[in-house]
């Protein structure tokens, strides 16, 4: 593949992150005028720790870099992961120490607050630090800047003078979007108080523009202040402009919730003399009802939850698909996610440069590494790991499941395995937390215990190495058998599921005796015809 295959190609695919990339095409076809980098960024508010809100929008930016590099011939960039660390304290999160000393300091800027962790500088340090180790763990190429190292050391203060320079535009752009008592009050200058170090919701009188001064009531007495050198912060829409303008940012994608946001201040960073950013507006998480995932409900699905029964390239595929369609997030989709990324990513080598730009996993390995790992295969699906473990019960161990993978791997070494490895780890979690709790096998009904003994009747006569095709074969031939009256083969594979596995649902049958074993599956068999005379 050459690169001006791969740049025709990317032209005209219609795979999100290159429509998203030919959007940044449009503004820049030459490049940016200066030479510099297009500049893409992501946000992070530090008053709690990454998750997969975090992984996900990282993820998806970084995808959409990928495809502008690829579209333009390797064009330079920069992601900027960005740390809104000025914002002040709302409330004490959950499960955190010291949740006094936090309330005392409410209201204060987040860079500014001990950490009640007790590592590091403040509890917005410390949650800066668990962001880029998070951030490392999964090998994204980034920068980190912060709220508190931009307004500190004075790299916005051209910025905030022309925020009060153009102090009367922007009111008029957000007071008609607030109520009416929050307009008596609002300023888009937050002064941080030098009483009490809080960020201070208070109207302003500017004194001098030029010089950054301020005028503003605090504790009952008159403080005129410079708003320069971090005695200030900005309300959260003008931030976010200010942001956009002070950096130079091009591309920032963000949730549904912030639709109006991104209208008002991509208002404001005109009136700044900025742009707005391209971006995309993505579609927010769903619980397994169909209700909004909210922190506080804690009917969320965390990135450790994933990673515990899943594996990181899952999850990127999962978050690949479809991004402004909302998407259930709960423990369910794991296995099917699994699935369907190796799915694709065997499937990859084989495929035209148009389908293999269109194919999720050509980006997914692009997003952190060189995308390498096309046509890579897993001799055994999630789904039918998770039913051998099922099968071998809650106690089943990790050795105990590669001594059974070896009926259908001929290299029996879990070093030539690394991916299935993990992936024996990720089904002994799921079926001891989800699966094994909800297994119950009934009893054959009469024409289905005749059907499973004349499947143990073939079975007693293959060899232990007879191909997993040709035992699906014979599974097929017995359920179509008029003898045993089953209305459809449905109806068969479902008694062989629910009564040899404990599920409604299951495998391949051919695939899992292979796997499983002749001589196992004959004596699950047995234990289903000896429940049904009981």
């Amino acid at each position: 593949m050459t690169d001006d295959a791969l740049i025709e190609a990317a032209r005209v695919s219609k795979a999100w992150p290159f429509l998203e990339a030919q959007k940044l095409l449009k503004r820049f076809p030459e490049g940016k005028p200066d030479g510099s980098p297009v500049l893409f960024e992501t946000g992070y508010g530090p008053s709690g720790l990454p998750h997969i809100g975090t992984f996900q929008e990282v993820l998806r930016t970084t995808l959409v870099r990928k495809a502008y590099e690829a579209l333009t011939g390797g064009a330079p960039t920069r992601l900027v992961a960005f740390s809104d660390d000025m914002d002040g304290l709302r409330k004490v999160p959950d499960n955190i120490p010291n949740a006094a000393m936090l309330e005392e300091n409410i209201g204060k800027p987040l860079s500014r607050i001990p950490d009640p962790f007790e590592s590091h500088e403040s509890f917005a340090h410390h949650n800066n630090a668990r962001l880029c180790e998070f951030l490392d763990r999964f090998e994204f190429e980034y920068e980190f800047v912060s709220a508190s190292q931009r307004y500190n050391s004075g790299e916005c203060d051209e910025e905030l003078r022309g925020i009060l320079t153009h102090y009367d535009a922007i009111q008029g752009v957000m007071l008609p979007t607030l109520r009416e008592e929050r307009r008596k009050t609002y300023s888009p200058v937050l002064p941080i108080s030098p009483v009490s170090g809080k960020v201070l919701q208070v109207p302003i009188e500017i004194v001098d523009a030029e010089a950054g001064i301020i005028r503003f009531e605090d504790e009952g007495e008159q403080i005129e202040q410079c708003i320069f050198g971090g005695q200030a912060k900005l309300q959260w829409k003008v931030d976010w402009a200010m942001r956009w303008v002070d950096l130079g940012v091009d591309y920032e994608m963000c949730g549904k919730d912030l639709t109006d946001s991104v209208t008002q201040s991509g208002k404001i960073a005109k009136i700044l003399g900025g742009r707005r950013p391209e971006g995309l507006i993505y579609e927010l998480f769903l619980d397994e009802n169909g209700e909004k995932i909210s922190k506080s409900k804690g009917n969320g699905l965390t990135i450790e939850q994933w990673l515990t029964y899943g594996t990181p390239e899952s999850l990127g595929f999962y978050l690949f698909r479809e991004p402004k369609s909302a998407k259930q997030l709960h423990i369910g989709i794991i296995p099917r996610a699994v699935d369907e990324y190796w799915q694709f990513r065997e499937r990859l080598a084989d495929q035209e440069l148009d389908k293999q730009l269109g194919n999720p996993v050509w980006h997914l390995l692009r997003a952190t590494g060189d995308g390498s790992g096309a046509g890579d295969t897993l001799p055994v699906t999630f789904g039918l790991l998770l039913n051998l473990v099922g099968v071998l019960g809650a106690q089943a161990t990790h050795e105990q499941v590669w001594s059974y993978l070896g009926n259908y791997i001929h290299d029996l070494d879990p070093a030539h395995h690394p991916d299935l490895d993990a992936l024996v780890d990720c089904a002994l979690a799921y079926n001891r937390d989800y699966i094994a709790p909800t297994l119950s096998k009934r009893a054959p009904e009469p024409n289905e215990a005749r059907a499973l003994g004349a499947l143990d009747a073939v079975l007693a006569d293959a060899a232990e190495d007879t191909p997993a095709a040709d035992l699906q074969t014979s599974v097929y031939e017995i359920g179509k058998q008029e003898e045993f009256a089953f209305e459809n083969l449905r109806d068969w594979f479902r008694a062989l599921y629910e009564t040899l596995l404990g599920s409604s649902q299951g495998p391949r049958m051919g695939s899992f005796i292979a796997l499983y074993g002749i001589a196992p599956t004959r004596k699950l068999i047995a234990e289903a015809l000896a429940r049904a005379k009981g």
